[in-house]
């Protein structure tokens, strides 16, 4: 082997380990998260499907929002989310559970919702992920909690849980991941689309 061919060889290796290592070092930080992993076992397809309450009653505290049952939450969210709301109640705030998992129609149909309260596409995106696949109500990992002073003191107190709030333009938007009670939140984004 020529000392040309070495030098690529090594320099691919040391590449390929930098990427492993970097991606094995965020995952166990909870930073990284790839899609095989969020339910060992479940098809992501089938999460994908399943459809979340369409409404719910309303909010006891206030009438503007729902609070929905956390059906279709895979069974590790729904006692995150469970634990979240027992440590609210604990210190006398109550949440409601405005938006919580969706199918993929369920998101579709927010989308074309939002464009027709936004005028376009582009507004609508901002509040509402589109194509739905992208979607973390869709794969079953996201909540939007109402009224905002519930929202607040989940953003103060959610991590500990595995709770954060992910999304600069939402304050009502609240994604879990196990691994945010150990690494704690990851830094906001300004919006779902990324700008």
């Amino acid at each position: 082997m020529s000392k040309t061919s070495r030098r690529v060889v090594f320099g691919v290796l040391l590449i390929v380990t930098l990427v492993v290592s970097t991606g094995g070092a965020l995952g166990y930080l909870g930073r990284l998260t790839l899609v095989f992993d969020r339910h060992p076992g479940k098809p992501l397809a089938i999460l994908e499907e399943v459809p979340g309450p369409p409404d719910g009653p309303k909010c006891p505290i206030d009438a503007r929002y729902l609070d929905e049952a956390p059906d279709g939450l895979p069974p590790d969210v729904l006692q995150a989310w469970q634990k979240l709301r027992a440590k609210a109640s604990e210190q006398g705030v109550q949440l409601c559970l405005n938006d919580g998992k969706r199918s993929r129609q369920q998101q579709q149909k927010e989308f074309d919702d939002a464009v027709k309260k936004f005028g376009t596409e582009e507004l609508a995106s901002r509040y509402v992920l589109n194509p739905p696949d992208r979607s973390m109500h869709v794969i079953g990992l996201a909540i939007d909690v109402q009224p905002i002073e519930s929202a607040q003191w989940v953003e103060k107190n959610g991590s500990a849980v595995g709770w954060c709030r992910r999304y600069e333009n939402e304050q009502w938007h609240f994604e879990y991941n196990a691994g945010y009670v150990t690494g704690g939140c990851p830094p906001l984004i300004p919006s779902a689309t990324g700008s």
